[in-house]
């Protein structure tokens, strides 16, 4: 395997306020506002990703193993997907939103226009390498930020390969790539950022939240969590298991929003176990070690994580549980009879080992998923919506999907996020534009008809004002919407006028409008 390739420590400083120059000289000459420029380092980034497909499938495949597929659909794709969304829909993001105004605001101008944060820092994660750095720097260049990729150092062959690409293809006064290890990161943490997005472990996020609060720096977190797979007495079984083992052998369980373990009541335990080993028999083989489709775990100390695991669980393997401690392979594994205090549900797995806890009732699984963490995902399979609402308003996730995992990662009009230990913040599609805009509230007035504001807004005060105020000032609730009340407060604000017109005459500035 090749070396890592690692920034200098000592130039890190320099890298930092080269791009921050950049981004104030680029806003000096619009360009930060300029939708072209923004354009071109997408179609930039674009390119990169399809003229490098070939390496950047060696080079996941070096780390992970990866099949092309999966390299396809869940790594190129949907950043190719989010880049296409980004070049199509960029004039409508970038353009000023008018906001409702109510009575005393209706000359005013009221709107709120996203505006870039600066200088940003995003630090991908190692699961997925290309995505997980990529994807949300999609959503920095589209709102006009400078920023600088940090990609996971775990991930050899694709940082690497990230780092001699991104000057090829990007702006170098306006992006960077840096690459090295924990001491390279905490160099980086230690300059000022405007935003900071990272992906990775609850452990690492708090370390970075608490270097971004010494900057009072806004950050999105995403994390992870045990994303549980709640199975109703009702559920279709079959499909059930086909699709939990579909996202549990993805990567070979290194995927954050994978089903981390599988509960249900004793009445479809055994059922949804026996499903389940024939499902990953038919996607893998009798031999999965063998298989062509799984993957690899991505380095010896995150093997020996798991394995310990395995043999550390008091829970009884029903299926699986071969290793292959040369190629770091562990064939996908079902444990039943898994207590809530094993080891194997203390924290997120990320790996192909798949817990089983059974619950006396629906009720029950729900104390239990609400005892824990709020997960990155929660999977709901049962043909009764009913059962799936219930469930809905009872527990908190960052994600509810119903009879199916992973899916909604793919959809682009959905924000993707967590919710307290499983993050904060979202991105995706317009999300990630959102995340990084600051959208900067703007009022605009004119200074005409200032003869009202002397006699409802100025001092001195009277007790006639402040009924006259209060009265323009405080909303009344909605009973309805006809046209009558679409229309009222126009009809108020232009009687107002008249009766001003009419006692005090018109402002000076309109005399001299009719004199011309």
């Amino acid at each position: 395997m090749a070396a890592l390739i690692e920034s200098d420590v000592a130039s890190i400083p320099q890298v930092v306020q080269r791009l921050r120059d950049g981004f104030h000289s680029h806003r000096a000459l619009d360009r930060t506002r300029d939708r072209c420029y923004r354009l071109q380092q997408l179609r930039n980034l674009k390119k990169m990703l399809l003229e490098n497909e070939k390496k950047i499938k060696e080079a996941l495949y070096q780390d992970l193993q990866k099949n092309d597929t999966e390299v396809i659909l869940m790594e190129m794709n949907p950043c190719v997907g989010d880049i296409v969304l980004a070049l199509n829909s960029l004039e409508d993001w970038m353009a000023s939103k008018q906001l409702p105004k109510d009575l005393l605001n209706r000359m005013n101008d009221i709107h709120l226009r996203p505006e870039p944060y600066g200088l940003t820092l995003i630090i991908g994660a190692w699961n997925y390498p290309i995505d997980l750095t990529i994807h949300p720097l999609i959503g920095a260049i589209a709102a006009g930020n400078a920023c600088i990729l940090k990609p996971s150092e775990i991930s050899v062959a694709t940082s690497n390969l990230l780092s001699e690409l991104f000057p090829k293809y990007l702006d170098p006064e306006m992006y960077a790539c840096i690459t090295g290890g924990i001491d390279v990161a905490q160099a980086v943490l230690k300059e000022r950022f405007d935003y900071i997005l990272y992906t990775g472990s609850s452990n690492v996020g708090k370390i970075v939240m608490k270097h971004a609060a010494e900057n009072l720096t806004p950050v999105t977190l995403e994390l992870g969590g045990k994303s549980p797979a709640i199975v109703a007495d009702d559920a279709n079984i079959e499909v059930a298991a086909r699709r939990i083992i579909w996202a549990k052998g993805l990567n070979l369980g290194q995927t954050c929003i994978a089903p981390d373990y599988v509960i249900c009541t004793p009445q479809v335990h055994d059922d949804l176990i026996d499903a389940c080993k024939k499902t990953i028999q038919s996607f893998y083989g009798e031999t999965p070690l063998t298989s062509k489709d799984l993957g690899k775990i991505v380095n010896e100390r995150h093997f020996q994580r798991v394995t310990k695991l395995l043999d550390s669980t008091k829970g009884l393997v029903a299926f699986g549980g071969e290793m292959d401690e040369e190629s770091r392979r562990i064939s996908p594994t079902l444990i039943r009879d898994v207590s809530p205090d094993d080891c194997t549900m203390q924290e997120e797995i990320f790996g192909p080992l798949l817990p089983f806890v059974s619950m006396p009732s629906m009720d029950d699984i729900i104390k239990f998923v609400n005892s824990r963490d709020k997960p990155l995902a929660c999977y709901v399979f049962t043909e009764s919506k009913k059962v799936f609402e219930h469930i809905s308003q009872e527990t908190s996730s960052g994600a509810l999907l119903r009879n199916d995992c992973l899916m909604h990662a793919g959809v682009r009009t959905l924000p993707f996020g967590g919710v307290g230990n499983s993050g904060m913040g979202t991105y995706h599609g317009k999300s990630s534009f959102n995340t990084f805009s600051h959208f900067k509230p703007v009022f605009s007035t004119n200074t005409g008809l200032d003869s009202l504001n002397v006699k409802l807004r100025y001092p001195p005060f009277s007790s006639t004002k402040t009924n006259r105020l209060r009265w323009l000032l405080t909303p009344s609730e909605r009973k309805g919407r006809g046209l009558l009340r679409t229309l009222l407060p126009y009809i108020i604000l232009g009687a107002i006028v008249a009766l001003l017109v009419q006692v005090y005459g018109l402002p000076e500035w309109m005399y001299r409008l009719r004199g011309t």
